[in-house]
């Protein structure tokens, strides 16, 4: 069974948690059965993103073998299933990384897909989270210091021999100083899953602590992401259908 699909990014700042959740969300949405797991051991961000800062059995547990990894699954409101991280940093330091790819077929076991929300960067902990993968995901913004930083993160990816599904684009606005899609995937040679445009809905649903798929589900922003897991999950979704009409999008923006 190949189901874990790993978020990571070359630096930080450019989406990847949000964008773990969102993808998760989406094929939610499409009535997938997915679990997001925080491997973001040193800044776990999941379960702040979903007002589950903290929980009694963690991730953490589970590498430390005081749980199960069924003990360890959460499931918020919207009926998306999480495994966040413990925010301790007193557990961290007990914590090894690479003990995650031990429990693969177990959390392979827990939901049709897995989304492993991967720490930022080419560290240890980034690299044991790309070891889980079946399929690696790239995440960054149209501008060339992360785009450099997406460039090495293919190049580990390619040393450990884990395929890369293709790259996502976030904060895009189509402005003069941001690098166009043809040069990104020329520079990268990888495939482009999707472009998320910088979004005020997005911004919205951060503070809402929930995905905008959830909280914003016509938006250009939360669009996008179905569009990018029904690519996944190789489904048809036609966008335009959760597109909201003139007058509807007058309406909300006066009440």
């Amino acid at each position: 069974m190949k189901n874990i699909f790993v978020i990571t990014s070359g630096k930080g700042g450019v989406g990847k948690t949000c964008t773990a959740i969102n993808l998760g969300a989406a094929m939610n949405y499409f009535g997938k059965k997915v679990l997001i797991i925080d491997a973001n051991l040193s800044t776990p961000n999941v379960g702040l993103h979903l007002n589950s800062p903290e929980v009694p059995i963690s991730l953490n547990h589970v590498l430390l073998k005081k749980a199960k990894p069924s003990e360890a699954v959460y499931e918020h409101e919207s009926k998306i299933k999480i495994m966040p991280a413990s925010l301790s940093i007193k557990e961290l330091k007990r914590i090894a990384p690479e003990k995650l790819i031990d429990f693969k077929k177990e959390f392979q076991k827990l939901a049709d897909y897995i989304i492993v929300d991967s720490a930022a960067g080419l560290g240890h902990e980034a690299e044991s989270a790309i070891k889980l993968a079946d399929e690696i995901i790239i995440i960054t913004n149209p501008e060339m210091p992360a785009i450099i930083d997406a460039l090495k993160t293919i190049k580990l990816a390619e040393q450990i021999n884990k395929p890369v599904r293709g790259i996502i684009i976030t904060r895009v606005r189509k402005d003069e100083i941001e690098l166009k899609s043809d040069i990104v995937r020329e520079l990268l040679e990888i495939p482009i899953l999707g472009m998320i445009p910088e979004d005020e809905s997005l911004r919205k649903s951060i503070n809402l602590k929930d995905a905008v798929v959830h909280t914003h589900p016509n938006s250009k922003s939360a669009r996008a992401y179905k569009e990018i897991a029904a690519q996944i999950i190789e489904i048809e979704y036609d966008s335009d259908k959760d597109r909201l009409s003139f007058w509807k999008r007058i309406f909300l923006r006066k009440y």
